[in-house]
């Protein structure tokens, strides 16, 4: 064990004082969900058909039932067309009820919605049906954006708002910051760090100050980034893939987001375990390519069985939301101290990318209906299979300096100035 991981267990490795900062961390978690899941329910799509109050001026005794079926045509299901009325004419009621009317047009006087009493949507107030359906999924979409950009602004700021990590300090030659961050810790934690520990603490100066930019020059984290921001891309656009398009499955979108909500509290749980048992290289492939698998099931699965497809879609949510917290543990421990932020910054950045591009992935139904669930099936498990590239990080300290790596004789070697550091060999060949 390092001098640092030597002090850092005399601090308390998960005291009051860590406890008390993923306290602060969730609690404004919370209330981001809120905002985009809200989206489901701000775009809720009711059934619709054409305001066809044109023909009470010729029968304003007639009842909805009769409206609708001298008005508009019906579909080969029977059902009765929502983006189409037949051609207002100026016949007398006997006229149309004897002969009818042949030719049709679009919705020219509006639509009428069929939603409970006080209900409305983005879809209700805006007529965002027929040829503007896709602006659903738009709305989405740029909501999405906004989150990507809001996190590039305000993420800066948010930091200076918590400790700083002592770990980065010492990498950056900031000693007497990182031990009065330690000492705070241990204060905290009603602990005390022995003085020849922090005597024996010291400053990185020699080492070369490193940037976002060496995450693609050395070539182990070069992998290992392009690796994990796939990873993160993957398991964002399974995640909203699903969840922003609950209202698809067939069963009642209430029901179905509470299902939604409810089920991640196991599958974050059943992550925890897994990754101390199978190790998080094997835990995150699983539940990407579990995710994966879920959603080309789904189209095997005729759609009069709703409860059916909802049910899996829980199951490919289970499997998304463990995926992606594993990710942000897993991440975090396979960047070098002096590249982390960077690194799990970029991750972040690609997951907040799928998130806009995964309502607009559901708008390549027009050309079949089954390409949205085929892209958020394959993705992820082939990302699932990517991640087996990566080296197991379960029990290994963390590495603070992103070093030239080298190989002999199935031995790694970190090239440091002219110093060379064996290590056992990652299988990073």
């Amino acid at each position: 064990m390092s001098r640092f991981g030597l002090i850092l267990k005399a601090v308390g490795e998960f005291g009051l004082f860590q406890k008390l900062i993923v306290i602060a961390i969730c609690i404004p978690g919370i209330f981001s969900p809120f905002d985009t899941i809200s989206q489901v329910f701000i775009g809720m799509s009711f059934p619709h058909h054409c305001n066809t109050d044109w023909i009470l001026q010729h029968g304003p005794n007639l009842t909805e039932e009769d409206q609708k079926n001298l008005t508009l045509p019906v579909n080969e299901d029977g059902s009765l067309e929502s983006c189409k009325m037949f051609t207002p004419v100026d016949w007398d009621l006997e006229t149309i009820e004897s002969f009818g009317i042949n030719s049709t047009t679009g919705c020219t006087d509006g639509w009428d919605y069929e939603a409970p009493k006080g209900a409305s949507s983005i879809l209700t107030e805006f007529d965002l049906v027929c040829d503007k359906s896709s602006f659903i999924e738009v709305s989405q979409s740029i909501y999405m954006a906004g989150i990507f950009f809001g996190v590039l602004v305000f993420g800066t700021i948010s930091d200076s708002f918590l400790p700083e990590s002592a770990r980065w300090l010492i990498t950056q030659g900031r000693k007497e910051e990182a031990l009065k961050v330690l000492q705070r810790a241990a204060q905290v934690n009603g602990r005390t760090i022995p003085d020849d520990l922090l005597d024996k603490l010291e400053t990185e100066d020699s080492i070369k100050r490193r940037n976002i930019l060496d995450i693609f020059r050395i070539p182990y984290l070069r992998k290992r980034t392009v690796i994990m921001s796939f990873i993160w891309f993957a398991s964002s656009l399974l995640y909203y893939g699903l969840g922003l398009n609950v209202g698809s499955f067939g069963v009642n979108i209430y029901i179905t987001q509470f299902v939604f909500g409810v089920v991640e509290f196991p599958a974050n749980f059943t992550g925890w375990v897994l990754i101390q048992r199978l190790g998080r290289r094997l835990s995150q492939a699983g539940f990407l390519i579990f995710g994966g698998v879920t959603c080309l099931i789904i189209l095997a699965i005729p759609k009069d069985v709703p409860v059916v497809i909802t049910t899996i879609a829980v199951l490919g949510n289970f499997g998304s939301t463990a995926s992606f917290n594993i990710a942000y543990v897993y991440s975090a421990e396979l960047y070098p101290t002096v590249v982390r932020n960077n690194g799990v910054g970029l991750n972040s950045m690609c997951a907040r990318v799928a998130g806009v591009l995964a309502p607009l992935v559901r708008l390549l139904d027009v050309f079949h209906d089954t390409i949205p669930m085929l892209v958020y099936g394959i993705i992820p498990i082939v990302a699932g299979g990517l991640c087996l590239l990566l080296p197991e990080t379960l029990n290994v300290e963390l590495e603070d300096h992103a070093e030239m790596k080298e190989t002999m004789n199935g031995l790694e070697l970190n090239r440091q100035g002219s110093v060379l550091i064996i290590e056992e060999h990652e299988n990073e060949t």
